[in-house]
């Protein structure tokens, strides 16, 4: 009984320091190889802000190999990225009221969807195998689809920002993601 007992101990002591010593850890030596970084925009009195880490390229293939095309990706790595809006905007034609929210994407070929979900997990994938989300689709407050881009010279590290574009006498804002020889452009307005 004495030796039950002192096993379930070892167990419990073993499991506590790969939750508590070992994964955080890894996390913080994750962040090394991803640094975070910061965009913010004043949208007519709205203070925008998002929050990712960037991971590099390094010769790999992105979409379609490292981040396949139509399943859920966390849209960074190491923690969700993060969208925080002082007031309602829209996205598109959608409302998306004053929060912070965790950003997602589906990417394809020609088209990615863009979630803004209102649950903000710890990590972006599970603990376990580190190849599923830790999404929520039921958590999901709105999604719009919007065009790829291709560019001609590949971005080396994941860039989200937001752009200021004039056209037709107009000023426009998007929240723009590029990485490696992709871009999309998400149009924002107060």
């Amino acid at each position: 009984m004495k030796l039950l007992k002192k096993l379930i101990i070892g167990i419990v002591v073993i499991v506590a320091l790969v939750y508590l010593v070992a994964i955080p850890y890894i996390h913080s030596e994750a962040k090394k190889f991803s640094p975070s970084k910061t965009a913010v925009l004043n949208l007519k009195g709205s203070e925008l802000e998002i929050d990712y880490s960037s991971p590099s390229k390094k010769g790999r293939v992105i979409f379609g190999e490292l981040v396949p095309f139509g399943k859920i990706w966390r849209t960074g790595a190491n923690e969700p990225t993060t969208f925080t809006t002082t007031q309602p905007i829209h996205i598109i034609d959608k409302t998306l009221p004053a929060g912070k929210y965790s950003l997602w994407t589906i990417p394809n070929r020609d088209s990615w969807k863009v979630i803004f979900n209102s649950k903000i997990p710890d990590w972006g994938v599970t603990r376990v195998d580190g190849n599923q989300t830790t999404h929520e689709s039921k958590h999901d407050y709105l999604t719009v689809e919007v065009p790829v881009k291709k560019l001609d010279e590949p971005v080396e590290d994941l860039a989200i920002q937001f752009e200021i574009v004039k056209e037709n006498q107009q000023t426009l804002d998007f929240l723009s993601l590029a990485w490696d020889s992709t871009k999309i452009m998400v149009p924002i307005y107060k």
